[in-house]
């Protein structure tokens, strides 16, 4: 499992799109993805789990991956959260 710490510079709190980008971003990889920050960790393939968290940028969330391409999947969460 990889771990890792993110400042989100993409998402708008009016805007939901973002939150349904980042689901189809994480359903690329065959990992196990999650997103959590001080509101609760959530799984990064779900849409209705991705709203909950209201994300916005400046956010700081730590992304997490378990599965046979974790560092990619970690890598490409990373890529899209800091635009």
């Amino acid at each position: 499992m990889i771990q890792k710490s993110i400042q989100i510079h993409l998402f708008d709190d009016a805007d939901f799109s973002p939150a349904a980008k980042l689901v189809q971003v994480a359903n690329r990889y065959a990992s196990s993805i999650y997103l959590e920050t001080s509101a609760g960790k959530v799984n990064a393939k779900s849409i209705m789990g991705m709203m909950s968290l209201a994300l916005q940028g400046g956010d700081e969330v730590t992304v997490s991956a378990d599965g046979a391409d974790e560092a990619d999947a970690v890598s490409g969460i990373e890529a899209f959260l800091c635009g």
